[in-house]
């Protein structure tokens, strides 16, 4: 089933957890339920290897693993975004698997290498997109150093249809959209927090963690947004917030342990998070998540 890529990028971009077994190793499986609850409840594009996905703790052959597998779970229900990096043979290797399961698109990390040239990105870049057999790309920007310049270089790339912004500096995007092509969609990538100062300069969509445990609250977040009801956001954020408070926690140590916390308790258990992400929460964490869950709904 052909999917429309851009409505998809404008929508939400829901990063799933990666289950773990007794014995610690993947178990995607796990993702059925979590995936077809997020689907129901309308979620636009399911992400896999993200961030929330622990995709820096994986090793490259679990990370080829989990798209294959998610790509068989989603099923061609919704348009996969396959997420791809660390170093340029370990992400290109990726993008080729991401491709041969079936992947819609590619969302590329951005290198956390301490020797990071704009250049070299890329080169970086435009090997992954020629490796993937030219998969369109959604940029992934953590740190905004590489400049507007940098930024509008890599945008200029064949194949680039969007950028996740994930840097907390809403002029800066400001900036970068003005710098490039207009049919570039600019993904809100610090959640649904972040989302509303994010479309205020001209960003649409955003990506989310909460989708794994209340999608329904995200998809009415993206609806009040898109009718630019920033009121009525603002309103449906508040009352999520105290989970992205918890996970923001520890400097954003907890920020997927929160996530498989709250999936815990709502039954559907996919293991704990993997070293240096801090497991459990702590004790205080888990009352405030407790009652966070138990307010709404969701135990």
């Amino acid at each position: 089933m052909r999917h429309d890529l851009d409505t998809a990028l404008a929508g939400i971009s829901g990063i799933l957890v990666t289950p773990y077994d007794a014995a610690g190793d993947v178990a995607p499986a796990k993702l059925a339920p979590i995936l077809d609850r997020a689907l129901a409840a309308g979620v636009h594009m399911p992400v896999v290897n993200g961030n929330t996905g622990e995709f820096y703790a994986l090793t490259t052959d679990e990370a080829v693993t989990m798209v294959h597998e998610v790509a068989a779970l989603v099923d061609g229900r919704a348009p996969l975004l396959a997420g791809v990096g660390r170093g340029i043979r370990d992400a290109c290797r990726l993008a080729r698997a991401s491709a041969e399961a079936g992947a819609t698109a590619l969302m590329i990390h951005q290198p956390p290498d301490p020797f990071v040239a704009p250049r070299g990105t890329v080169d970086y870049v435009r090997a992954i997109i020629d490796a993937s057999g030219g998969l369109p790309v959604m940029l992934y920007l953590r740190n905004d150093a590489i400049g507007t310049k940098g930024i509008a270089a890599l945008c200029a790339l064949p194949g680039v249809k969007g950028v996740k912004w994930a840097t907390p500096n809403p002029m800066k995007l400001a900036e970068a959209i003005a710098a490039c092509d207009p049919s570039i969609t600019w993904v809100g990538g610090l959640a649904e927090v972040w989302a509303p100062a994010f479309y205020a300069v001209g960003a649409r969509g955003f990506t989310s963690g909460l989708i794994n445990v209340w999608p329904e609250r995200s998809m009415a977040i993206h609806a009040a947004l898109e009718a630019s009801d920033y009121a009525a956001a603002r309103d449906l954020i508040a009352g999520m917030r105290a989970f992205e408070e918890i996970r923001a926690e520890e400097l954003n140590g907890t920020n997927v342990t929160g996530v498989k916390a709250a999936l815990a308790a709502m039954g559907d258990d996919c293991g704990p998070t993997r070293p240096p992400s801090a497991w459990p929460l702590t004790e205080a964490q888990q009352v405030r998540m407790t009652g966070f869950l138990t307010a709404n709904g969701l135990i």
